[in-house]
């Protein structure tokens, strides 16, 4: 611990000086402190006449250090207005069916509760005083009534009482006994006994009515039938559920009995159901599991019943990430991303499906993952988050396909910045001639006469996709003179099954080429100097950054944040271990310790030389920081430069606390700055010599 001070106090002074020299030198470049003055849209809801978009302004609470938000009005003009009055969070707004009232959830007594707010009157009440927080929140079709998922708590296991306690003492805490399958989660840290169940209460207050029961997590989104009579949800009931966990259903449940009817049956998630406006269908996601890495989450409809079951996106490639039912039940809007590019489709129950949006996103402001939320109105306007490189999430609204953004949230603080300019490329890859997409950021003061320094940026997941959309960390790269690459590689989403699957049972692997072949292409375009290469990559983007440095030494330093070194210990020690070991392989570790090892960064330590820093928050229990102390310490022995950033109450997901966002870039930064400057040396030398 003394070690981990004494790092910290010496980076203090440089981080400052670089900073203060950033803000001297490039006054209208994006500076760290700046994700402060960033907001961004999330939760939309449109009012039925699609006149009025109702979503959660979020933005960065430069005192607390957390992202907050509170709820706003914007309607077609452009024009804002307040819901609730920004003291505390509020977020989940939901319309009621006659538009006259919009439930939420909101911090205002000190813990999420759920609240309405009478819209003509203005007025609001807090409606629950729950001991765990509400989500899912759903009206009835009448308006009088309103579902959500609270965590109920279990009986905690105390089997040892001990004896002798004389009145007064103070004996160490007791011990604590786990049992569980699942006992901690990554950002929720160890946890208590207990599941999730839905609940009803009506609309004018009054004390809230379990209706699920049994050791079973009840959550996702919940629909009613059209009589009010039955709840529409999914739920893993099956007697093996904690181990085979992709593997839903959809049941219904009778509100005033609790008596449960199963209206799927495959071996696989059958989730978010949705009640047809009519009340005579259901649709939903789902995908028959075959424990690959991926599968396309596909959109199904069948009675209301759970009769005569059809696939509509049979010709689809691509997973569908949400759904809302069209107003005449004739048909689904879909969201997909698809190419790196978030869309809105829909999908008749006949017919050809058409797509309407294709820059939905913009919720993802630390780095440019895919993400956003839809709504549709009665008429067909569609309400969303609309996504640009240049801007985190705006409302914007689509009628008969036009789109129209409604807001502006971040010209304040972006409209007289210079940011980096974002330029999609296409290249092959080396392995095997395959098509993979990237793109570009270049400084703000990009000259392509003049050499820059390159940082490749690796996306984690794996199983996911970067695109163009607005990340505060890239842009921070860019403005402090980097080149930034960032690219899709093999196992990327957005690209169809096959794509995503190459990496199954073999990750990593041919990934790297992908992301080489990415450098050596921007080293062609003959700007970017090949002594000053970087990389870096978080989660399934540090295990890659990781494998990188053991099998080549072409980059000047590198930053390892949050990764996975040794499979074999990662899966023994991770929140999640019953689908890691699952899915990612198919065998347990002591099974195949040859399979786990070969795939193992771990493995390949003895071959880096590039200094290498390692970066995780100390409370990541889905890359535990065992993973990153393992490879570090490896390192020391192999004497190759190296550093340990750890980030304190910190989990996986570092970005919740703006100032660790800030921390995260700066110490890459940090990282890379001296590296450059000592490539710059032995470059300048080398021409001395070369003179001489």
């Amino acid at each position: 611990m003394k070690h981990a001070f004494k790092l910290g106090a010496a980076l203090l002074p440089m981080l400052c000086a670089t900073q203060t020299l950033a803000d001297e030198d490039k006054i209208d470049t994006l500076q760290s402190q700046d994700i402060f003055t960033l907001e961004y849209a999330s939760d939309v809801d449109i009012s039925d006449d699609g006149k009025q978009v109702y979503f959660v302004r979020n933005y960065m609470d430069i005192y607390t250090d957390k992202k907050v938000g509170n709820i706003w009005q914007v309607n077609t003009k452009g024009e804002l207005v307040p819901v609730t009055n920004g003291l505390h969070a509020d977020y989940s707004p939901i319309l009621s069916p006659d538009g006259e009232k919009l439930a939420y959830i909101s911090t205002a007594s000190g813990k999420p509760q759920v609240h309405i707010k009478w819209l003509e009157s203005g007025r609001e009440a807090q409606m629950t005083h729950l001991t765990n927080s509400p989500s899912q929140l759903s009206w009835s079709p009448d308006g009088s009534q309103l579902a959500f998922s609270a965590f109920v708590m279990g009986r905690p296991n105390i089997p040892v009482n001990l004896p002798g306690k004389p009145p007064g003492a103070k004996w160490a805490e007791p011990a604590t006994v786990t049992q569980e399958v699942y006992y901690r989660f990554d950002g929720a840290g160890y946890l208590p006994a207990g599941t999730n169940h839905l609940f009803v209460m009506s609309a004018d207050g009054g004390t809230p009515r379990q209706i699920t029961s049994g050791n079973f997590n009840h959550s996702g989104h919940i629909s009613w039938t059209k009589d009010g009579k039955n709840l529409i949800f999914s739920a893993n009931r099956h007697e093996d559920h904690e181990y085979i966990i992709n593997n839903t259903e959809v049941f219904s449940a009778n509100i005033n009995t609790g008596e449960l009817t199963q209206l799927t049956e495959r071996f696989g998630p059958d989730f978010e159901p949705h009640v047809s406006p009519d009340g005579k269908l259901i649709a939903y996601r789902g995908f028959d599991d075959k424990f690959t890495n991926y599968e396309n989450s596909q959109l199904y409809v069948m009675n209301i019943d759970g009769s005569n079951k059809r696939l509509l996106t049979a010709d689809l490639d691509r997973t569908i990430e949400a759904l809302k039912w069209a107003k005449n039940s004739r048909g689904v809007y879909i969201q997909y991303d698809d190419l790196g590019k978030g869309k809105v489709a829909y999908q008749p129950l006949k017919g050809k499906r058409k797509v309407l949006i294709e820059n939905l996103g913009g919720k993802a402001y630390g780095r440019p993952y895919g993400g956003g939320d839809f709504d549709v109105s009665e008429n067909g306007t569609i309400a969303f988050t609309h996504s640009l490189p240049t801007r985190p999430a705006d409302v914007a609204i689509n009628v008969k396909g036009k789109t129209s953004r409604l807001t502006a949230l971040n010209e304040d603080a972006l409209g007289h910045k210079t940011l980096g300019k974002v330029e999609e490329i296409w290249y092959k890859s080396s392995a095997d001639n395959r098509d993979i997409q990237g793109w570009v950021v270049y400084p703000p003061d990009f000259d392509a006469s003049k050499k820059y320094p390159l940082i490749l940026e690796i996306h984690g997941g794996p199983v996911t996709n970067y695109g163009p959309r607005f990340s505060t960390e890239i842009q921070l790269m860019a403005a402090r003179g980097y080149v930034v690459l960032y690219t899709n590689p093999r196992g990327s989403t957005s690209y169809g099954k096959e794509f995503a699957n190459t990496i199954h049972l073999n990750y990593p692997s041919n990934d790297y080429d992908d992301l080489m072949s990415g450098v050596d292409v921007l080293l062609e375009k003959g700007f970017i100097n090949e002594k000053e290469l970087f990389v870096t990559g978080g989660s399934g983007g540090g295990v890659l950054t990781a494998w990188t440095v053991g099998h080549t030494d072409r980059f000047a330093a590198a930053v390892v944040a949050k990764p996975v070194i040794n499979w074999y210990s990662f899966v023994l020690t991770a929140d999640f271990y019953p689908f890691f070991y699952k899915y990612w392989f198919d065998k347990k570790p002591w099974e195949d310790l040859e399979g786990y090892m070969k795939r193992s960064p771990i493995s390949y330590v003895g071959n880096v030389t590039t200094p290498t820093m390692l970066l995780t928050g100390e409370s990541d229990h889905r890359t535990p920081i065992s993973e990153t102390e393992q490879f570090y310490q490896a390192l020391k022995l192999n004497k190759v430069e190296t550093a340990m950033v750890r980030i304190p109450n910190a989990s996986h997901s570092i970005y919740r606390r703006p100032s660790n966002l800030m921390s995260k870039v700066e110490h890459i930064l940090w990282w890379f700055d001296q590296y450059r400057e000592e490539a710059l040396k032995k470059k300048a030398e080398a021409e001395t010599q070369e003179a001489k």
